[in-house]
């Protein structure tokens, strides 16, 4: 490791990535590559299909899937290409800028990730327990004010988060244990006193996960009670379906989320980078999948366009 004196100022780092072994290097390498581009396919995919087909553009739901799929491909694109290249070269080494500008842009589409989470899932709430007046909930000018926030609280809790983590001098060491920079990582290079800047990122963790997380819990059980009076036990079963992988990806990026965040820097561990692995890489190829590619409507987008292609 290279140490660092008070008086010198650090202008890259290295980050040692998932493993050191050549061997397990490719291999992670192909299965990332993998990940990545079915990833890209998947999100660039679904925003086209919205983009193209007027009923799906027009419906609030796919208009939030829209910007979900665009976070997500965004999401990962800044972390894995930096990734994929380490895995393949000696070459480890980020500039503190380039840190600088990858932690700031991964914290910004997590924040809206979030938020998005969050108003898709009071979409489905008003969608399946109020269907005579989803269309007066969810106008056109609501779901762009909604879109808009997110990505306004986005740059205001990134801003505060970098500002945070890269407050203080690094004089103890340039060597960040991950395989991208991430706030706990880099925080325990930090050599002044992190108190107060830990504080900080925890009250807002804790503001953003328990609000959002909250507004889809409550979403999702005023669903359930919906679902349960359904007389027609087929529709009960599509609903549940829907609802229980609807959920299952949320609790994956709301769970290994939670356990990177509301933790202080000196007690992360090895567990960091796997669960760092779900929430940036497995959360943004499932949701795709599971938000679009299993409903009706985005299938018959889907095949129209096929046909249309072949003809």
């Amino acid at each position: 490791k290279m140490l660092m004196s008070s008086n010198h100022t650090i202008d890259k780092f290295v980050l040692l990535g998932l493993a050191e072994s050549p061997d397990v290097q490719l291999l992670l390498f192909g299965v990332f590559l993998l990940i990545y581009v079915f990833t890209l396919l998947g999100n660039v995919g679904m925003m086209t299909l919205v983009r193209t087909d007027p009923r799906l553009h027009n419906t609030p739901m796919y208009f939030f899937l829209h910007h979900l799929s665009f976070t997500d491909a965004c999401y990962s694109t800044v972390i894995m290409p930096n990734m994929l290249v380490s895995l393949i070269s000696w070459n480890k080494d980020i500039s503190f800028a380039g840190c600088v500008a990858q932690l700031y842009s991964f914290v910004f589409f997590g924040i809206v990730e979030c938020c998005l989470l969050a108003i898709m899932a009071y979409d489905r709430y008003a969608a399946v327990c109020s269907p005579l007046r989803y269309a007066v909930m969810l106008p056109k000018m609501v779901c762009v004010c909604l879109v808009s926030t997110s990505y306004l609280l986005g740059f205001l809790y990134a801003a505060i988060y970098t500002g945070c983590t890269f407050g203080g001098p690094f004089c103890n060491s340039n060597v960040i244990d991950h395989f991208f920079c991430d706030i706990g990582p880099v925080l325990k290079l930090s050599c002044s006193d992190r108190f107060l800047r830990e504080k900080v990122i925890f009250a807002f963790v804790s503001l953003n996960g328990i609000s959002t997380s909250g507004i889809i819990l409550i979403s999702y059980l005023c669903i359930l009670s919906a679902v349960l009076r359904m007389r027609s036990v087929q529709s009960r079963s599509k609903a549940f379906n829907t609802c229980a992988s609807h959920l299952l990806v949320v609790s994956l990026f709301y769970g290994t989320g939670f356990f990177m965040y509301l933790q202080p820097s000196t007690s992360h561990n090895g567990l960091d980078k796997v669960a760092a692995v779900f929430y940036t890489l497995v959360t943004p190829l499932l949701n795709p999948i599971i938000y679009s590619l299993r409903n009706r409507e985005v299938k018959e987008a889907f095949m129209k366009h096929v046909k249309s292609l072949c003809l």
